[in-house]
């Protein structure tokens, strides 16, 4: 293995701004400084299963630094491996992939992905082969690193569709509800939330109330107010229910989460009799170019990756840790995601400045409060 220069990479999960940058990044670093070949893999885990690859030298990765999306496309891993309960209805095919990999005579895989994605390299490390992980989302909820790349080209995007909605929520005296990605992590609503000015934030780590959502409201327009924004995660939640969805999961088949803005909206019209509107900012955070920040982190997460490839420190990802590139075990990371914790400064920060987040926690023991939720 050790005598083999080839490494493979593939993109999984759902696009995302930097994905790119992070392939360019492994083919200049690998050809231009080591000597090694690379080979993408065509459509994600797929293409690993079926053995479609394409070779990746330094003419086919230039002028895609600043391009969304990725030129090896996606796939998402629920449809290839039988991981736990999640996918019991689903044909494994974890020695389809090894065969390709052992075929193809690879040092390394590369697999660029969020949660699922590197859910499915550690399975693949467990198979036997020496797998490296590189963390992507725009959720930015991959554990054991401080930043996802593609979360800040997102969060510029949803903070944009804020500043946007401003000036109509206060042309017509309307509440405006945006709703932007994150099934079970808040960041990008919270981030978007607090640089865009937002009056109300909801996330699913805080399960909201209505007559706390009602009354953050209607104290506004006591103060004249004229207008109120409020951003909502998708995955936000009711005190007491789940989740809105817009299809439920199945076998190989991934959850959608979405409609709790529209809902939002119209419920809190129905309550307080103010004019609402919501806008879905849905896949329009995902496309276009990254911004320089996403760029350099996906740019040292690829470098980084390579280095791990030619040390041989496999099963693991890179991450940023305090402002460094540096490395966890993938088994670490896989199965569970990074969400907001309660004691998040941003949290705090967005309560000082009198941020509400639908909850009690401003109300604190007012038995008036406690009158109205009882």
């Amino acid at each position: 293995m050790g005598d083999m220069k080839r490494i493979g990479v593939l993109t999984g999960g759902g696009d995302c701004p930097g994905l790119n940058a992070v392939i360019r990044a492994v083919v200049k670093t690998a050809t231009h400084k080591l000597g090694f070949s690379v080979c993408g893999f065509l459509d994600g885990f797929h293409g690993l299963i079926d053995g479609r690859a394409r070779p990746l030298g330094y003419d086919d990765v230039a002028n895609i630094l600043t391009r969304g999306g990725t030129i090896l496309g996606m796939s998402r891993r629920e449809h290839y491996f039988r991981i736990g309960e999640r996918e019991k209805g689903v044909r494994d095919r974890t020695r389809d992939a090894v065969r390709v990999f052992r075929r193809m005579r690879l040092k390394a895989l590369v697999c660029i992905g969020g949660e699922g994605t590197l859910t499915a390299a550690n399975h693949l490390a467990g198979a036997g082969l020496p797998v490296i992980g590189v963390p992507k989302t725009i959720d930015n909820d991959v554990r054991m690193t401080e930043q996802t790349f593609g979360f800040d080209s997102a969060c510029a995007v949803a903070t944009e569709a804020v500043d946007r909605l401003h000036t109509t929520a206060d042309s017509h005296h309307r509440v405006m509800v945006l709703e932007v990605m994150g099934r079970t992590a808040g960041w990008l609503a919270l981030s978007a939330g607090m640089a865009g000015g937002g009056d109300v934030i909801l996330i699913p780590e805080i399960p909201f109330h209505w007559t706390a959502l009602c009354a953050a409201l209607r104290a506004r327009v006591r103060k004249g107010r004229r207008f109120s924004i409020v951003v909502a995660a998708e995955g936000a939640r009711p005190t007491g229910e789940g989740a809105t969805y817009v299809s439920k999961p199945g076998a190989g088949k991934a959850v959608r989460l979405g409609g709790i803005g529209t809902r939002v909206a119209r419920e809190l019209e129905r309550r307080t009799g103010l004019e609402c509107r919501e806008t879905i900012l849905g896949y329009l955070q995902r496309g276009g170019s990254p911004t320089h920040l996403d760029r350099l982190l996906a740019t040292r997460y690829g470098h980084g990756a390579v280095l791990l490839a030619v040390a041989g420190r496999f099963g693991r990802m890179v991450c940023l840790a305090g402002g460094k590139i540096d490395s966890v075990p993938l088994a670490d990371v896989a199965g569970a995601a990074r969400t907001v914790p309660p004691d998040s400064p941003l949290l705090a920060a967005a309560r000082a400045v009198g941020t509400s987040f639908g909850d009690t926690a401003r109300f604190g023991k007012n038995p008036r409060f406690q009158r109205i939720s009882s």
